[in-house]
Parts: structure tokens; sequence; C-alpha cells
């Protein structure tokens, strides 16, 4: 009888059964012994009696069942181990009875071998292949999940990821060990990574008196209104035992021992090697003990025998307790039924495995075995038995495949099969093919002058012709020969850097295609980063002569922090912000390394001698600073610094020569897009707000130093093959209002000087629109600000402000006197945006509006311009709105509300006259674009300034905007000196504002450091000249792309097109 639960057994072994629980647990001595006796009652089979076994055995009855024999002498066998330690004299019965409670639990087994682990499903009822749950993936599965970008390449990883069920803990007596075709269905249309379907995973349970899965309740029983449903029948309990039927024992003097595991036939013996087979399933790799050819002692051959398998050992093991084990066999008893020795049942995790001893291992390889092949009859040692049986594989006449043969061949260590070459990392690669690379090398250095590339492709592609894989072969061909089928590394890193991919995206990309087509048309990254140091600065070699005061002479100088000149202040308080940058000389090297063929086809369009050229190279750089605005993004770490982000960046504007026997200067190199993203080269990125003038001009410290130390010094570097000489000039032009101010220490654009050209105040421009001159200075400003600084005249405030003319700071960086024609249109469409309101309005009758009116005016003007101009009100004028609103076309539309025809015209007039006067200011090139409104600026400007004086005195009456001033009064005079105005504006550093945002999200990293890092080094590339070639060479590469996805469908290049969106 099946002793009674009770809440004293309850833990996490009180539902196992009986016979699988550890004997020694916390129950006293006296109650083991009667759980023992009154749970292990074994019934005699029909054909024998007691009085046979009594007699055919001749065993004496004790007096009492002794429980240390459980511990005793004797061997220890699997049925021990599945029974949990109990001995045999408790479990096999007198004239060899069958162990029920072990058909029970092979019973539950085998039910939850029919099962789903993951649904619960009868695997018979699903249609299609089951699925091994601990198993790896086949090439389908892998082939399907490689393409949705799911890297796993075993079911556990997968199952864990989909339905959240970690089965690596699974034991085989509790949980099944495969899942059915549904589920397997669900989680490839999950993408390996989630689950489209509400699969509800059952719990299971260990057996237990009450399975749920042996004993099922029946629905019916438990109705509402019926009788008391009737226990379900248990298994058939065994009758008891005689007390002096103890027939599995031997009198060994006064104790007793178990009888050894002898006749394999009998029902015992049966069972428990199908136990084996079921849990181990270790028949087909290890060796059988008949094959040892010498007659050797029984005891000696029991020394060489696994304790669980009863095989020869495999990669044999040493528990604590100093029993051996094959290593696999153990593990998997061990995972079914817990870290318990098989022999003695004492504690033994895998973890406390060992290997034996040496002496012991080399006498189990040395043993004699007899070769089981037909016809060999050879005496081979277990240690050389595997290359044997491998040398009669190969044998002409053998059979390979013969199943018998099979059975005797060693398995690799660690119990699993030997992974294939190219299912193991990189370093599992080396390790493996280590001897034979060696050799390769050896015969590379003696036959082939060591070139050792050529000897491993050229035997790659005798293994393809051979192979009769000849397609592959002409690709690897025309690959050694230098006319390979796939990208080169440059154009694959235009397109990534001209696309926005990020490094994952753009290898994601590569192991699509290359799966898909089954060709590398893309390259790797690696391939990608070594193609990034060439144009990146710090690759190229140069010499300053004189060498540069402060600046260190090394040229391999990458990305720097740009705090590394910051100089303590006083409270010695740490900068609150993060920068990085170039190295300003670098830089310029790797600006003219990437113009290098620009200047040397320059050269040979001139028709000046490549040689005589090497002195007198003059390059002029026009340098750009402004702020970004709010750049703040949720994801990055780092410092609280500030969401504000400044750039600093520099255009290769001209690159000009004067040969010795030349007297004028002749340009090899002119920009073509001065204001293009492009053209723009970013130098330094920081964190910080423009309006800290302090911290600005800390961090721009260095870099105005090595402008000023590389104005005395002239540049030897290596061009077209011959050292050449370099001169750089510097134009600080692309600043706005604002930032001019700032690097000058000017005041504030709302103050009384309202120039930064000249020295007029508000009032004086106002009353004189047109004629001015340029009279402001970087040399002259900090004349003044000394004045300003000491004061040696003792004046007040406002006579010491009069005589510095508005400069209160003291300027850290020089500027070139000139009018940012981006800003400028953008000031004065702002302005003609008001003059429209008023003009609504009729503010020339009605000179103090009140705030409502002028309300109601702004809101009649939005709602005109979005209606007719399709033009949304914006908060701050830009520049698309700005050229937008600065037509006649918008004019028009703004008349429609003015009351007044004599007001409208006077309107017409004022825009006419101002787009005359734009593409003066505008062009690239005003003597060439508009030759016609250049003659006329003169002309045009004092009759726009006659307009606003006379017309518009209600709004200009002593004031007047600081860009319609410079518009009026200085844009002749710079255009008489530098020759253009557009070409040196701040469009290209405005432009490229949009870029920052795009490569932060592009390099979305944890650190802001490294982030900004990244931002700078895409963005540099996207500026370089090399890979924009490239991209132009190469816009109809999706021609190929298409073609070496589908050979097929693409036959003729004129049904093919040559644009593609996503390059």
């Amino acid at each position: 009888i099946m002793a009674a639960e009770s809440p004293e057994t309850d833990g996490p072994r009180s539902f196992m059964p009986a016979e699988l629980q550890h004997p020694h647990s916390k129950y006293s001595q006296w109650k083991f012994k009667l759980f023992r006796v009154k749970s292990m009652e074994k019934a005699p089979l029909p054909s024998e009696t007691q009085t046979k076994i009594g007699t055919s055995l001749g065993i004496s009855p004790p007096t009492a069942p002794n429980i240390e024999a459980d511990h005793g002498g004797g061997l220890a066998s699997v049925m021990k181990l599945c029974l949990g330690g109990k001995s045999k004299e408790n479990v096999e019965g007198a004239g060899k009875r069958v162990d029920m409670k072990l058909q029970e639990m092979d019973t539950h087994m085998n039910h939850l071998r029919c099962l789903c682990r993951i649904c619960g499903m009868v695997l018979r009822k699903v249609k299609g292949p089951v699925h091994d749950v601990h198993g790896d993936l086949d090439d389908a599965s892998k082939c399907v999940l490689r393409k949705m970008g799911c890297k796993f390449t075993s079911w556990p990883d997968i199952l864990l990821k989909v339905f959240k069920v970690d089965v690596t803990e699974d034991a085989e007596s509790i949980h099944p060990l495969s899942f059915c075709h549904r589920c397997w269905l669900a989680a490839i249309r999950g993408g390996g990574v989630c689950s489209f379907t509400r699969t509800k995973v059952p719990e299971w349970k260990p057996h237990a008196s009450h399975c749920y899965l042996c004993s099922p309740k029946k629905s019916s029983f438990q109705r509402t209104g019926r009788k008391r449903r009737k226990v379900v029948p248990k298994v058939q309990r065994l009758a008891k035992r005689a007390k002096w039927d103890h027939g599995d024992t031997i009198a060994v003097g006064e104790k007793r021992a178990l009888r050894p595991f002898g006749d394999r036939h009998s029902p015992v013996g049966i069972q428990r090697e199908q136990w084996v087979k079921n849990i181990t399933h270790c028949q087909n790799d290890h060796l059988n003990t008949k094959l040892i050819a010498e007659k050797l002692p029984a005891d000696f051959i029991i020394s060489f025998t696994c304790l669980v398998c009863d095989h020869l050992l495999c990669d044999p093991v040493q528990s604590p307790c100093g029993h051996l084990f094959c290593r696999s066999c153990i593990i998997k008893f061990t995972h079914v039924l817990g870290p318990h020795c098989p022999s003695c049942n004492l504690s033994c995790a895998p973890d406390d495995l060992t290997p034996p001893a040496k002496t012991f291992l080399s006498t189990l390889y040395s043993l004699p075995l007899l070769c089981p092949c037909e016809g060999c009859g050879e005496h081979v040692q277990l240690g050389l038995f595997k290359a044997h049986c491998l040398n009669h594989e190969f044998e002409p006449g053998t059979n390979k495949h013969s199943s018998h043969f099979q059975n005797y061949l060693l398995t690799n260590k660690g119990g699993r099969p030997r992974q294939h070459l190219l299912s193991l990392t990189r370093r599992a690669q080396k390790h493996r093919l280590k001897d034979l690379k060696n050799q390769v090398k050896v015969f590379a250095d003696k036959e082939e002058g060591g070139d050792l590339k050529s000897v491993c492709l050229t035997l790659f592609l005798l293994a393809l012709r051979s192979g009769n894989e000849h397609r592959q072969a002409d690709e690897l061909e025309a690959m050694m020969q230098g006319r390979g089928f796939g990208l080169s590394p440059a154009v694959c890193l235009a397109i990534r850097v001209n696309t926005f991919l990020s490094c994952s995206q753009y290898h994601k990309m590569y192991r699509t295609v290359k799966a898909t087509s089954g060709r590398q048309i893309f390259q790797p990254l690696h391939t990608l980063r070594a193609a990034e140091k060439e144009l990146l600065p710090g690759f190229h070699q140069f010499e300053w002569q004189p060498a540069l005061k402060n600046v260190s002479e090394s040229y391999n100088v990458g990305i720097i922090n740009g705090l590394s000149g910051w100089t303590s202040s006083l409270d010695d308080s740490p900068a609150d912000t993060i920068t990085r940058r170039f190295r300003y000389d670098v830089a310029l090297v790797a600006a003219l390394k990437d113009l290098e063929e620009d200047i040397m086809e320059g050269l040979r369009d001139t028709g000046m001698e490549d040689s005589a050229c090497t002195l007198g190279f003059r390059v002029m750089i026009k340098e750009c600073c402004d702020g970004m605005g709010d750049v703040s993004e949720k994801h990055g770490g780092g410092p609280a610094v500030p969401e504000k982000a400044v750039r600093f960046s520099f255009t290769v504007m001209s690159v000009s020569i004067q040969a010795e026997d030349e007297q004028e200067e002749v340009t090899i190199f002119t920009e073509p897009k001065p204001n293009s993203e492009l053209s723009c080269k970013p130098l330094c990125l920081m964190f910080v707000d423009e309006s800290d003038h302090e911290t600005l001009t800390a961090v721009l410290g260095p870099i105005v130093a090595e402008r000023n130390a590389m104005k005395e010094s002239r540049l030897i570097l290596s061009m077209g093959g011959m050292p050449r000489s370099f001169r750089f000039h510097f134009r600080g032009t692309g600043y706005d209002e604002k930032m001019v101010r700032e690097m000058e220490g000017l005041e504030a654009s709302g103050s009384t000087y309202i120039c930064t050209l000249c020295d007029s105040t508000r009032a004086e421009a106002a009353q004189n629109m047109v004629l001015h001159s340029i009279t402001r200075s970087h040399d002259e400003n900090l004349e003044r600000y000394e004045i300003w600084r000491t004061n040696p005249f003792s004046e007040s405030v406002d006579e010491l402000r009069d005589r510095v003319k508005g400069v209160s700071a003291k300027p850290f960086l020089e500027t070139q006197p000139t009018l940012d024609a981006l800003h400028c249109d953008i000031g004065n469409a702002t302005e003609f945006y008001k003059i429209f309101q008023d003009e609504i309005g009729e503010v020339y009758k009605n000179p103090n509006p009140s705030r409502e009116e002028r309300r109601s005016w702004r809101a009649a003007l939005d709602k005109q311009l979005r209606k007719k101009m399709k033009l949304k009100p914006v908060m701050r004028m830009n520049g698309n709105y700005a050229r937008r609103l600065m037509t006649m076309e918008a004019t028009e539309v703004v008349c429609e509300l003015v009351p007044s025809e004599e007001r409208r015209e006077v309107l017409r007039e004022l825009m006419r006259l101002y787009l005359q006067m734009k593409p003066v200011w505008r062009a690239t090139c005003p003597a060439k674009e508009c030759p016609d409104q250049l003659c006329r600026y003169s002309f045009n400007s004092q009759r726009f300034a006659d307009l606003l004086s006379a017309t518009f005195k209600y709004r200009y009456n002593g004031k007047i905007t600081n860009y319609l001033h410079k518009t009026l009064a200085h844009v002749p005079e710079i255009i008489e000196r530098d020759g253009s105005i557009g070409a040196w504006a701040s469009e290209g550093n405005e432009s490229a504002n949009k870029l920052f945002r795009r490569f932060r999200k592009m390099n979305a990293r944890q650190s802001k450091a490294f982030e900004l890092e990244d931002v700078l080094k895409h963005h540099w590339l996207y500026t370089s000249k090399y890979l924009q070639k490239f991209m132009e060479a190469h816009k109809d590469s999706a021609k190929a792309f298409q073609a070496t996805i589908d050979p097929e469908e693409v036959q003729d290049d004129e049904d093919l097109t040559p644009e593609i969106t996503g390059f």
C-alpha cells in the first residue's frame, strides 16, 4: 500500500514517485523503514511460489530487514539510480518480478513524448513535422529567420524569445521534448523575436499518484447536481510479500549483499535496458565490453565499465566519491534524475566531475579490442580503434552506411556531434585549422615566395572546378584578377554615408543582399573602416616650414577633445560642455588631398608644366561658425550639458599658383558650389550655447592659435607624386550678425551702433541710407577694446562708448567685414512682412495702432498667404518662407488686402527694386551672372532709399534695420573688393544643420562624447569629394544591383532604369 501523503512531505521532492526520492530525507529512522517497506511491495509471478524460490536460492530468512545493506558492497546499477538508491531486495522480487512503479514512470514519459512542449496539443493531431525543443535550427528555418534579422541558431533561444519559455532546464521526466508544427509556424511568423498568436503554455508538473496525464479527470463526474464522482482507479496495487521472502539476496557470512546483474533476458533486465536506452541513447556511440579480445578477469573489466550504461568508458569522468562514468551518460542521468551519484547517491553535480588519473587513462586506452569488421579479426588498442575503423570505411567495397560498423565509432568529447567548420566561431575555426594553416604557410614560403593568399585562393578555385561549380569559380577567378562583381569599398562607403545607414543597418543590408543574390556585392564593415582611414584627417604625412608654434609636429592625429587646450579659470571649475574637433592643420591637409585630382587636372588645363609647379600655391579658406539651435534628443548619457550646439567649419574656396616666370596668379581650382553642405567641411562640434561668450571663446581659442600659426608658415605636402608648398589665407565670412558681434566684441544688434562694417549710428543710417563706407576692422576693434578697458582719457561712460563705437568685449577671432547674404535675405523678408501688415492696416493714416489691431492685420495677412500662396504661418522667418514671400506673386496677393491703389503701386515698385538688387549679393559671381543688375545697383538702391524715406516715413523716421542698411550702403564696395558676396555666405554651414540631426540619429549611442565623434566623422565623409565622385559615377548602380539579384529577369541594358531612390 502506498504511504499516505502528509503535510510533512510537502517539498520539491514530494511530487516525485517514491522510487525516485532520495533515501536520506528528514524522516526519522522508523518512519523511513516503514515508508520503504510499504511503498515497495511486489507481487509474485503466477508461475512461481515462495517455496520454489527459497529452495532454489538456498537463502536462510533473516530476523529483520537489514537497512545498512543498502549501502554495503555489491555492484551498483542503473536500476539503483532509477529507483532513487533503493537496493535490489526491495525492488526486484523473487523470481525476477517486474517493478510496477518503474512501468508507471515509463508510461508517464511515453505520454509526454506524444505532447507539444509549448501548447500541450497531441502531436499526431497537428499536421506537419515534429521539432526537437533542444535541437539546432534546420537549414530552412535558419534561412527564413536570417532574412528576418534573427541571429539565433538553436530552438531554446527562439522559444525563450517568442513564447517566454526557458527550456534549457527541462527534465525528461517532467517536460515533453518536442513541439508541434503549429508552434513552429508561430515562431517563424514572429521572426524569432515575438509571437502573433495567444499561445498559452501549460504548466508541466512531475508525476504523482493523481497525474493528470496518466489518470485524467473526467468532466462528466464533476457536474453540479450529480452524485459524488467515483475515485479514478489507480494502478493495480501489488500484493504483500511474505515476511521471510528475500529472494534477491545472497547470504554472505552474517550480511546480505545485492545480487549482481546476471541474465539480461529476465523481465527486470529487459526493463532496465529499455530505461537506459530512453535516457542515455548511447547504444550506437559507446563500445560494448564483448569487443575485448582477451579473456580478462570480470572485476578488471568492471573497473573500466561505466556504472550507468555498462559500456566501456568513453571520455571518462570521476565523481567526488570516486566512481567512474561516461561523460555523456552521467550528464544525461543527472539532468533527468537530479545531481546524485548513481552508485552511492551522494551529491554529484556536473561541475564536480573531474578527469581520472593519467595512469588509469593509459591503461584504459591500451585495452585490446577485436575489430568487428568481417574478414579483419585484428586486435586493436582502444585508443586506436576509431582510426582503424575509419580506415575500413575508406577501403573499396566497404559499405560506408553500415549501421553495424558505425556503432563502434567513438564520439567526440562533450557528448555532442562534431560541428561543421562553417558553423564555428572565427576563433574556433582558427584553432581547428591551425596545423593546416602552418603547412600551407610553409609551402607558400618555400615555393611561392610567401604569397599565402594566392595559394589559398588557388586551392579554393581548384576545389570549385573539381566540384563542377564553375559559376562560383568564374566569380572567384574574376576577383583574383581584379575584375570582381562586388562594389569597391569606396562605393559602399559612399552609399552608406549618403543614405545615412548606421553600422547595424548597413550590416543587415550586406547580409540580406549576400543571402538573396548569393554574391558579395557590398563589402563588409571592416573594409569600409579601412577605406575611412584614408579619407579622414590624420592619414597623410606633411611638414610645416617653419614648424608651427605651440602645435605638435605629429601628423597621425584624428579626432581630439576640443577641451584639450582648456585653460583653468580662477575657481578651477570644469567645463560644462562636450566638444570634439580635428586639429586645424591636419584637417586642411586631408581637405587638400581630397582635392588632389582636381588640382592636378587644373594644372593640366592651364597648360602649366607639372614639374615646375612646386612653389607658390595659395589656398583661400572660408570659415563659418553658427549655432544650430536646440538639438536635444531623448537618448544619450553623460554629464548635464546644454542642448544647444555650435559648429565651426571651413570651405576650400580656391587654389591658385604663381609660376616663377609669371606675373599674375593663375587659379587652378575654384569651388563650384561654395554654399552647398557638400563643400562645408566640419572642423569642430560642441554642445554649447552660442550666447555663452566665455565658453565659446575658450573652446575656439586653440583653433585661433593654430590658425594664427599657419598664417606665418607654409605647408609641404606631396601632391601628384611631388612635394609642393602651400600657403593659406583665411576669411571669416560665414557668420551671421549675432556671431560677428560675439567674435568682434561688439554690442548686441539692438544697440545704437547698427552696423558691423561702419561706425554709423541708427539715426545716421536712417538719415543717409546710401552713402557709407566700410571703416571697421579686427585690428581697430582690438585698439578700441584697449581704450574701453583702460579709459586713458578718464571719460564718462557715454563719452567712452561714443569713442569706441560700441566695442565692449575683447575680439578673439578675426572676421572679414562683409555681408551675410542668407541672413540678409531673411532679415529683409521679415521687414517686408511687417510693411505688408502696416499697409493692410493703413498705418500711414493712424500712426499709433493698438496691439489688437496689429494682431488682426497679421491674421488677415497669414490667411491670405495661406489661401493664395500655400504659405503656412511660421513662428520665425526662415529661408524657404523668405524666398517665396519676396516675389511679385506674393506682392500681388498682399495688394488684394491693401485698400488704396496708390499704396499698391508703391508696394509693387518697392518689391520690383528689391528683386533687381537681390541677385547682386546672392550670386556666386555677379560680374558673370547678373552684370546689368550690378551696373544699376547704385541707382536702384538710391531709388529704394527714397521710397523708404518718403512713402514709408512713418516706419523709417530716424531708424532702420541692420540688414536694410547693409543692403543699401555697403554691397557695391564689398563686391568691388571681394568679387562676390553670395559665394562667401554662411548658407553651406546653415544647410548642414539638418545633417547634424540625421547623423545624430544614425549614430545614436549611449554616450554623447562617442556620439559626437561619430557625427563629426560621418559629416566629414559626407563632404568628401572622393566619395562624391564615386556616387556620381555609380548612379546607375541599381542596374548592377538588380542584375546580380535577378539575372534572368534582366536581359537588356535598355530595359533598366539608371535611377534608384535609396542611393
